[in-house]
């Protein structure tokens, strides 16, 4: 197993999207690890405060090549990352090994016509928030006393499909734009794999979110992280699951909440079916008795979010993936 730094930097990103296109700017094996820069702020970056900018980010921002801007969402991602000898049908592991903000500064906006609330709320707003990297909290509204925790996660965490621009706004099978706020360190996710290589790419770090992130944005931070990929060939998915030190997670995706729910329930009894050899009709019912299912997002349109939460500590035997 071999250790690489993967430098966020104008020939190491792309922006809006993800593209079997794209050259892959490192190669791995699978069991190596990777420290991974991340940048936020595409643009935003005119308006920022100086704490918020860094030589590299306004090289990205000004200098992007023209054939890393894939799509039209607005999230930079670091990528993509190949690993060898991954293979359509396959499925990548990421374990989230360490998820940290790299500048005390992050930023928040509401974008006209998305979030819940888009007709109550349509003017544009942008607002920068100070972090407190050595309390770990956020302050908001500022001299308010009201103290968010800060946890840690990358929004967006998924693989290339055989497609030459997909926007990196909504989710799917292939991950992306998932969101998920009990994605933080030491969790791990399951991503099924499309094309070889997998061609892996991470981003649009979160310092704080809520469920549902329902204004659009977090606190939207330039990230660092250190993250372990592992091919699992013992493992057939077809949509993305995930682990973390107290719960299985499935997800579900849908241009409605009915319908993302609908999904995630369904991929909740299918793993019960898989890993627990209960029957159907037993897995069904332990959701409706132990399993959480909670709003992920509703503002990556065209799709909405729905997560289930399993609690391993209600199984007899160990549980892992």
């Amino acid at each position: 197993m071999a250790h690489h730094i993967l430098k966020a930097t104008k020939e190491t990103v792309h922006l809006g999207g993800f593209s079997d296109l794209l050259q892959p700017v490192l190669t791995v094996e699978s069991g190596d690890t990777v420290d991974i820069e991340t940048y936020t702020g595409y643009y935003v970056y005119d308006q920022a405060p100086p704490e918020f900018l860094t030589p590299e980010l306004l090289e990205i921002c000004q200098n992007l090549p023209k054939e890393q801007k894939v799509a039209e969402g607005p999230h930079l991602l670091t990528g993509p990352i190949y690993v060898r000898e991954a293979k359509p049908g396959d499925v990548l592991e990421v374990e989230l090994v360490d998820i940290k903000p790299r500048l005390p500064v992050g930023f928040n906006a509401i974008r006209p016509g998305w979030g819940a609330l888009s007709q109550q709320f349509h003017q544009p707003a942008l607002r920068f928030i100070p972090l407190d990297l050595d309390d770990n909290i956020a302050e908001f509204p500022i001299g308010s006393g009201i103290k968010i925790p800060l946890k840690p996660f990358f929004g967006i965490l998924g693989v290339a499909t055989p497609q030459r621009s997909r926007s990196s706004i909504p989710p799917g099978y292939y991950g992306g734009n998932i969101d998920n706020r009990e994605l933080g360190s030491g969790s791990r996710i399951f991503l099924p794999v499309f094309v070889p290589g997998a061609l892996f790419s991470i981003g649009d770090g979160h310092s704080a979110q809520g469920d549902g992130e329902v204004n659009v944005t977090a606190i939207e931070t330039s990230m660092n992280g250190t993250i372990h990929l592992k091919l699992r060939k013992d493992l057939q998915l077809t949509m993305p699951i995930a682990e973390t030190p107290t719960d299985i997670i499935t997800m579900g995706f849908g241009e409605t909440l009915d319908e993302a729910l609908e999904i995630a329930l369904k991929n909740m009894i299918e793993l019960l079916e898989s890993f627990t050899n209960l029957s159907l009709e037993d897995a069904y019912v332990l959701c409706s008795l132990a399993v959480n299912f909670r709003i992920t997002q509703v503002v990556n349109s065209p799709q909405k979010g729905v997560h289930g939460m399993l609690p391993k500590s209600i199984l007899s035997n160990k549980f892992s993936l």
